[in-house]
């Protein structure tokens, strides 16, 4: 055994440490609290039949974290996809009320299938622009998509006219039944939305760690003229990462959809924030270079459960605010002294 090899070892065996074990385990320890304590104080509340509908509703904030994994890992940020979300549920919901394709008022009601197919693809390529402008252009990505979710938001709206699209279900003499199964059907018990979520999440965490595209968003993310440098197209992953961003803000509008049957313009406000600090409390930092789907996902069901426990006790919604507030400073704070330390260990 070499010098140096004689000296690394010693040296990880005192990198281990229970703080440091406890600080990189956070959102799991963090949820495992939540469950719990709210337990302890409402029998009703880690139920199975409540923990499913519970599970159904952080869905969506899980596939919204999960684009916005993707953007943080590539040192970005996308304060756009709850507008995205909005944006689609109210293109899924005119589709479902019919498309007029001539002058004589022929109206087409499009298949529930082809709706979910071009409501992703609107998703898509409003992702694609945040990606064109930050790329490309290079506009800061705070910038770039705060712009974007204003004028998504104010299509929305104008789409709209600020009204809500109710009851969309479909109609059997239509053609179009089904938009509502996303929302309601369950498979072997668990409902369809959370199965949504568990198949994006292991796709993501295979392409993050097992192909080449992952890696490249890490390295880029961490250091991007080194990965320049490296043969890494910079330029291709950001388009694509903002692009499969504005994707994922899509389906999670669609799944919200579905569970509401309703579509309005207001759908989705703040919870570009509500995905921000998932990934945040999920371990990733915000630098970009550092983070996992397994860490976000956790941090998703610590937000989603600790809002569930605090309505099902009856607390105020002000009073949800707060803690929701406090939960994400005290993450940030954690990553702060977690990445901190490694980089004066550096």
């Amino acid at each position: 055994m070499s010098a140096n090899t004689a000296q690394a070892a010693p040296s990880r065996g005192r990198d281990f440490s229970i703080g440091r074990f406890l600080l990189e385990g956070r959102a799991f320890f963090a949820l495992i609290a939540i469950i719990a304590v709210f337990s302890f104080l409402s029998p009703n509340y880690f139920t199975l039949s409540n923990f499913l509908i519970m599970s159904s509703q952080v869905a969506i904030y899980g596939i919204l974290s999960i684009g916005m994994l993707l953007v943080i890992l590539n040192g970005g940020i996308d304060l756009s996809v709850g507008s995205i979300l909005a944006l689609c549920g109210v293109v899924a919901g005119a589709m479902m009320q019919g498309v007029e394709i001539s002058a004589a008022g022929v109206i087409l009601y499009p298949p529930v299938w082809a709706v979910v197919v071009l409501t992703v693809t609107v998703g898509a390529l409003v992702g694609a622009l945040n990606g064109v402008l930050v790329a490309f252009f290079k506009v800061p990505p705070f910038v770039a998509t705060l712009g974007v979710m204003y004028v998504a938001r104010g299509v929305a709206l104008l789409m709209t006219n600020g009204l809500t699209y109710n009851n969309l279900r479909g109609s059997a003499a239509l053609g179009n039944t089904g938009f509502n199964w996303l929302g309601f059907n369950r498979l072997w018990g668990v409902p369809i939305s959370v199965i949504v979520l568990a198949t994006i999440a292991v796709l993501a965490g295979l392409m993050l760690s097992r192909s080449a595209f992952g890696r490249w968003l890490y390295a880029s993310g961490g250091n991007e003229r080194a990965a320049e440098l490296s043969g890494v197209q910079v330029r291709r992953v950001k388009i694509t990462v903002y692009t499969l961003s504005g994707a994922l803000a899509a389906i999670a509008g669609l799944v919200l959809s579905s569970q509401l049957t309703s579509a309005g313009p207001t759908a989705g406000t703040t919870y570009e924030l509500t995905a921000i600090a998932a990934v945040v409390i999920g371990g990733a930092a915000l630098t970009g270079g550092r983070g996992t789907v397994r860490g976000t996902m956790l941090g998703a069901f610590v937000i989603g459960f600790l809002s569930a426990g605090l309505v099902i006790i009856g607390v105020s919604s002000y009073w949800q605010t707060v803690f929701t507030g406090a939960v994400i400073v005290f993450a940030v704070l954690m990553n702060s002294l977690q990445y901190g330390r490694g980089t004066r260990r550096g």
